[in-house]
């Protein structure tokens, strides 16, 4: 529960949120992208670049979190470490997953619309959690309605979130997850980079 509530619900859209949005639009804001695009590489590539080095930073800073508590709390939970490993190899892919989805998704945000981190926190902590309540197929255009997929042990079971969260089951297959979390990134990214190659930006005196 904990997985699910304080990573996958919180931690990993707030890392892609503000670290997302900011792959362009800090530099806008800065007024220092004309001088990023002075270099003799694709426009397209420096966002890719940038979207990377978010990818590596926000792993490298989360992956050691989840294991840290693992080793704490399962002890403490009286189950054996040994036992539950497979399940920590599985959230730390399922993270690793949601970072990058979430991260193109916010790219995307950030080089196309004006106030992306406004909107960002709109998608990640109003239309999604909303929508997941919802039935029908709005929260096929989510990306934590992928993620439960992949994780259905640190889904909440014994609260009242959980009871809700059952009544309204609708959880896509591990493959049909893993596909739509791979589109996502692709076409996120792809139409990131192509946002960024054909628009002009202009600076604000």
């Amino acid at each position: 529960m904990m997985m699910w509530l304080l990573y996958v619900r919180f931690i990993v859209p707030v890392l892609g949120v503000f670290y997302g949005t900011a792959l362009i639009a800090d530099e806008v804001d800065d007024k220092t992208i004309t001088y990023l695009f002075t270099r003799p590489i694709p426009r397209g590539a420096v966002l890719i670049g940038k979207y990377l080095a978010y990818l590596a930073c926000t792993v490298l800073l989360i992956l050691p979190t989840v294991m840290i508590v693992f080793f704490l709390i399962v002890p403490l939970g009286g189950a054996s470490i040994g036992a539950a490993f497979p399940l920590l190899l599985t959230d730390l892919g399922m993270i690793a997953l949601g970072l990058a989805a979430y991260g193109a998704v916010f790219a995307l945000v950030g080089a196309r619309l004006k106030r992306p981190l406004v909107i960002g926190l709109v998608f990640a902590f109003g239309w999604e959690p909303t929508v997941m309540l919802v039935p029908g197929y709005l929260k096929q255009l989510t990306v934590a309605y992928y993620l439960q997929a992949l994780v259905p042990h640190a889904m909440p079971q014994d609260s009242t979130l959980g009871a809700i969260l059952q009544v309204f089951n609708d959880v896509p297959s591990v493959t049909v997850s893993l596909a739509a979390l791979a589109a996502i990134v692709a076409a996120g990214l792809w139409l990131a980079a192509r946002t960024v190659e054909t628009r002009e930006y202009v600076l604000e005196q």
